[in-house]
């Protein structure tokens, strides 16, 4: 049984549309959970691809510069 109070008014879903209810609210949670799991799993691919470019680039940048620097 739901019960849904607005404004003073009170509601109760019960029977076969309370279990449409309950399923639709599950599907709904379901895929805004699967939202939130691809764009953190996206996040973490790309900020590892970024970082496993970047830190080999910074480290021969930095060889270089110490190489050609005038002491």
């Amino acid at each position: 049984m739901i019960v849904i109070t607005i404004n003073g008014k009170t509601t109760v879903i019960d029977g076969w549309r309370e279990w449409i209810v309950r399923a639709i609210v599950f599907v709904v949670m379901l895929l805004l959970l699967a939202a939130v799991v691809f764009l953190m799993l996206g996040l973490a691919v790309t900020l590892g691809a970024v970082l496993m470019i970047a830190i080999p680039a910074a480290i021969v940048v930095a060889l270089l510069g110490s190489m050609f620097a005038k002491h």
